[in-house]
């Protein structure tokens, strides 16, 4: 029973790590990546669709994109939900492709981004905490219902903090990490 909910709080707890590295992805460091059009939805014949579905995405160089669709149509659907995102660039079309030009970042930007990465670390942290605090319920109303003495319920509780620790610790690594990242010029 314990264990179930100790297996439990951990894939849940490695699921809002994942989460945060994919968060992470979006994030524009010195190099630009072609996770940054990640979030980015064309109108697919009236159908949100991710930009990696209509297109190919790929990084010419440090600071260009090519976006090339599968479909001549979308290239003016892909240029406006490019230009609606808003991050940063104004999309240059050949007609052929879409051409996204990165400037390098300002220090101020880098400062910015590295803001955004760490507001990504709290969320995660936040997520951490709430799946501790439905495992301490589980486990406090096992402890209620005599399922569990009270001494196993205080190791339970106590086993349950060890892993919330662990994985904040987790978190602040790869904020510290993600930081270093976006600020290295």
């Amino acid at each position: 029973m314990l264990q179930e909910i100790y297996d439990h709080t951990k894939t849940h707890m490695e699921k809002s790590i994942e989460a945060l590295r994919r968060d992470f992805l979006t994030l524009r460091s010195g190099k630009v990546s072609v996770n940054i059009l990640d979030n980015i939805k064309v109108d697919y014949y009236g159908t949100p669709t991710p930009l990696n579905q209509v297109g190919s995405v790929i990084a010419q160089d440090a600071t260009t994109l090519v976006v090339t669709p599968w479909e001549k149509s979308l290239l003016k659907e892909i240029e406006r939900a490019i230009q609606e995102a808003n991050i940063g660039v104004n999309p240059n079309s050949d007609g052929e492709a879409i051409k996204l030009f990165f400037p390098p970042m300002t220090q101020e930007q880098r400062k910015e981004i590295a803001k955004e990465a760490k507001a990504m670390g709290e969320k995660a942290k936040i997520a951490i905490r709430n799946i501790r605090q439905d495992s301490n319920n589980q486990i406090k109303k096992l402890e209620k219902d005599k399922s569990i003495t009270e001494d196993e319920g205080k190791k339970a509780l106590d086993m349950i903090q060890k892993f919330t620790d662990d994985f904040a610790k987790k978190i602040e690594e790869l904020i510290k990490h993600k930081e270093d990242e976006i600020l290295k010029v």
